[in-house]
């Protein structure tokens, strides 16, 4: 990555990238702040009138950081396999989430944060969607409300399919 990568590819290959140039810079939240897939780092930067290797420093610090809220599947299956408690929570669709989930999977919803708020559940906490690309972002929030045992499944539960659980239908969302 450097900054005359595109917006879309950086934004594909650092997931959180998104929320870190909002958090910090107030990029990409809103209209007025928006930026296009083709655009370069550099030319969002210059726009904003902010440093691009600041910009660029910050986003792969934060992707580093990211990456430490996720776990592979294959880990989250030898921590099971072992015997530790994995509260799986799914961050899909009720749609997706009645068609095919992880076994003791819930469905993740407003009532359901409330009580893990209160709870301060032991043990992991692994949060997962489809492809993996689109779950930092409820993993920073529990961390962010005291849940730090809380992880996102790298890859999503297409991963989990491919890589630990044949028995988990992979499927795909069309638009």
């Amino acid at each position: 990555m450097d900054v005359d990568t595109k917006m879309g590819e950086l934004i594909a290959a650092m997931p959180g990238a998104r929320r870190a140039l909002f958090a910090r810079y107030h990029l990409g939240g809103c209209q007025s702040c928006a930026f296009d897939e083709g655009e370069t780092l550099a030319a969002l930067c210059e726009r904003a009138e902010i440093d691009s290797g600041e910009v660029l420093a910050h986003l792969l610090a934060s992707h580093e950081h990211d990456l430490t809220m996720l776990i592979e599947p294959t880990e989250a299956k030898r921590r099971m396999d072992a015997g530790e408690e994995i509260r799986w929570l799914d961050v899909r669709t009720r749609e997706e989430h009645e068609a095919v989930k992880i076994t003791g999977a819930e469905f993740f919803h407003q009532e359901l944060q409330e009580k893990i708020f209160a709870e301060k559940p032991g043990g992991l906490v692994v949060l997962y969607d489809h492809t993996g690309k689109f779950v930092l972002d409820q993993v920073a929030w529990l961390r962010g409300h005291g849940i730090a045992n809380a992880f996102g499944l790298t890859g999503g539960i297409d991963a989990w399919s491919r890589e630990v659980d044949a028995s988990v239908m992979r499927y795909r969302v069309e638009i």
